[in-house]
């Protein structure tokens, strides 16, 4: 695969994962297309291996997404600037300490946010488990299951 291809499968799952954190954009399926696509162009057991990674780590969280109590953010007062601030948060975390560092990434940045828009440590905390309650579960499954797999995409290129 050329480095232009690369680059092009690269922004595919860099949007991939902005869109889990939008409301109605298939962040996930962008992210699994963007996978499959280099495995078909780059043909090799490591390259199906992530694919096959990839389709159970997104089932996994889709299951575990249903299973989740369904909320609703909006209701519960949760902002697109919430939102933003968490997969940042996750994002740097993940960056940080690999793959497990977006769990608290992700509840740090919920909690920077709230922090920042209610000013005390108290309500900051009260905001930050109201909003894991409401959905911050569910959104936090899928991102981090689509960061595996960014993570998974990114280990093949560069060591395989």
């Amino acid at each position: 695969m050329g480095a232009w291809e690369l680059l092009l499968v690269g922004a595919v799952l860099a949007l991939g994962l902005c869109g889990v954190l939008v409301p109605g954009v298939p962040g996930s399926w962008l992210v699994w297309a963007g996978v499959a696509v280099w495995a078909l162009r780059d043909p090799g057991s490591l390259a199906w291996g992530v694919l096959v990674g990839a389709t159970a780590a997104l089932l996994a969280a889709q299951v575990l997404r249903w299973q989740l109590p369904p909320r609703r953010l909006r209701q519960a007062g949760a902002t697109r600037t919430l939102a933003v601030w968490a997969g940042v948060g996750a994002l740097v975390g993940f960056c940080v300490v690999p793959v497990i560092g977006a769990i608290p990434g992700f509840v740090g940045g919920i909690y920077g946010a709230e922090r920042r828009r209610l000013g005390s440590h108290g309500d900051a905390v009260a905001s930050t488990r109201t909003a894991m309650r409401a959905g911050g579960s569910s959104v936090l499954a899928e991102l981090f299951a689509c960061l595996l797999i960014v993570g998974a995409w990114a280990g093949a290129e560069i060591w395989g």
